[in-house]
Formats: C-alpha cells, structure tokens, sequence
C-alpha cells in the first residue's frame, strides 16, 4: 500500500499536477485503509460495577450474606492451598445444591439481570464508539474477568462487548453445572490479551494463541489497547498492556477511600498510565482520558501510514 501510494504522487508529479494535488490524491488514499481498531478491555467486578456479580442475587437465593459467602469461600482457597476462584465457583455449586437451586446457564443469566453498575456505564459504549467512529477509529469492548462469564451475559450490558473472557461451567445432558470449566485467574487474563491481539474468539483454543504472528499482521497490537481494571489480579494485565506500548488504567469506586489508594499506589509504581474515579459519564475523568488516548493512537497510527 505504501509503495503504491507513492507511486500516485510520482504519476502525478510526471503528469505536471501539482504537489498539492499529488498529496490531496495520496491522503484520500490514506483515508481508504482499514480503519484501525481500538479495544477497551475491561475487567468486571469493581470496574463497571461496585460489587461482585454474585452479590446481586445468587447470594441472596442461598440465604447467605456476602460477607457470609465469601468467608466461606476464602476459607475453603486458604485451607485446601486451592485458587480463590475454583474455590468460589465450588462454593456456588455447593450452596446451591443444598438450596435446593438449579445451576443451568438460565439461571445464571438471570442473576445477572439485576446487577448494579456503575453511573454512565450503560451509556458509555456508544459514547465512546460514536467518538472513535469521529474520529475515523473502530471500536471494541471486551470483558476480561475472574468472575461468571454467564452471569456477565445476563447482564444490562452484555450485547455491547465483542468477546466475554471470563469464568464458566461445564454442563451435564441435563444442563446442569457439574464442573469448572474455565477458571481465570491473572495468569489466563494475560493470555486473554494475546487471543484479543490476534483476533481469536475462544476461551478454548490454545494453538493459535501460540503462533507467532508480526506485529504488523495482529488484528490489535498492543499500543491500541485500554484495560481498565480495579484489583490486583488485574496487575499483570495491566503491566502487559503497558509494557507492550498500550495504556492501563485503574478505575476506583470514589466511595471507598481503600480503592482509591490502592490505585494511586498502582499508579505511583509505574503500573498504569492513570487513576480514574469509576464515573463513565460524558463530563467523566474516564472520558477525557479515554478520547485523548484515542486521539493518540489515531495520530500515531496516521504517522506511522505516511513513512
């Protein structure tokens, strides 16, 4: 492409167009490419919502309370030297079965319906895609999650994300959950990251992910990635996405004084680029930052198409 975009400005300039002319042809040239693609990558709990997903109903149907369940389900992780998430998706099968609550993806879903997110998110998506298209930029949002990727798919939100990389179930003929399936811990999310780069679209998949692919030929490198994320299984993510040229920020619900610091001291150690309240609206912190680092990359990605 570039050879023949140069190629237009040589034809010109031998046919006695003017420069200005020759160049006018080369950018409507420019402005023919792919649109380049942005993603924003989002962790769940704590970053578009305030609590954990099963805090908005499963909890409250096996007649415990959070802090109950949690207990639980930290206890079972610190006695077993077990992961903190085989431990909660355990204790939910569990808890379940002794209340006698069936475990399809159905259900799943439908405790999702109710899930408090944080304010402006429901109107973020096409917030943000409306300024990306703005600005000549595609835009996709991804989830990124230790938490239920079919609890996340009942949510208000779910039609608005590209790809769901979170936790599930394995289901018997019946339907029921009888077995983790996918388990993410911070490891299985930095791997998430390479699949979003290369454009794979499966949790399963763990041949493509391993293929060496240039960096010119990734469907989304790094430096056109936004993770947003709240805890400290999101450290390595964050670290990848910055390292490799993208951006991270920490995202802190303003209420609790703890999430706030917690962020600042990310951000103090050089692991994000920014620390934002957890405010998705128009007039947002979260916005400004999110517009000019896609401002950005639409510049940067324009250079680098014009050497």
């Amino acid at each position: 492409m570039k050879l023949q975009i140069h190629y237009y400005v040589i034809f010109a300039a031998e046919c006695h167009y003017s420069v200005k002319k020759a160049y006018m042809w080369r950018n409507d040239l420019l402005t023919m490419r792919k649109k380049p693609i942005v993603a924003l990558i989002y962790d769940f709990d704590g970053t578009l919502s305030p609590g954990n997903m099963q805090e908005f109903g499963f909890i409250q149907a096996i007649g415990k309370t959070p802090q109950e369940f949690w207990t639980m389900s930290d206890g079972l992780a610190a006695g077993q030297d077990a992961s903190n998430v085989l431990s909660y998706m355990k204790m939910m099968k569990d808890e379940a079965g002794k209340s006698g609550i069936s475990l399809r993806k159905e259900d799943l879903r439908r405790f999702g319906k109710d899930i408090e997110l944080f304010e402006g998110v429901r109107e973020w998506f096409s917030l943000v895609n409306e300024y990306g298209k703005s600005k000549g930029v595609k835009i996709e949002h991804y989830i990124n999650s230790s938490g239920l990727k079919e609890i996340i798919e009942g949510s208000p939100i779910a039609s608005e994300f590209k790809y769901i990389f979170a936790c599930s179930y394995i289901y018997n003929e019946e339907g029921e959950a009888v077995w983790p399936g996918i388990a993410v811990d911070f490891t299985a999310k930095t791997q998430f990251l390479f699949k979003i780069s290369k454009g794979i679209f499966s949790a399963h998949d763990n041949k493509k992910v391993n293929e060496s692919v240039a960096d010119d030929k990734k469907r989304i490198p790094y430096p056109h990635m936004i993770y947003f994320g709240d805890g400290e299984t999101d450290i390595p993510s964050m670290k990848v996405v910055s390292m490799f040229g993208g951006n991270s920020i920490a995202v802190y619900n303003p209420k609790i004084q703890k999430k706030k610091a917690f962020a600042l001291k990310l951000l103090r150690q050089g692991r994000v680029g920014f620390a934002v309240p957890a405010d998705y609206r128009e007039e947002s912190k979260t916005f400004q930052v999110v517009c000019a680092i896609i401002d950005k990359i639409k510049a940067d990605y324009d250079l680098h198409q014009l050497g």
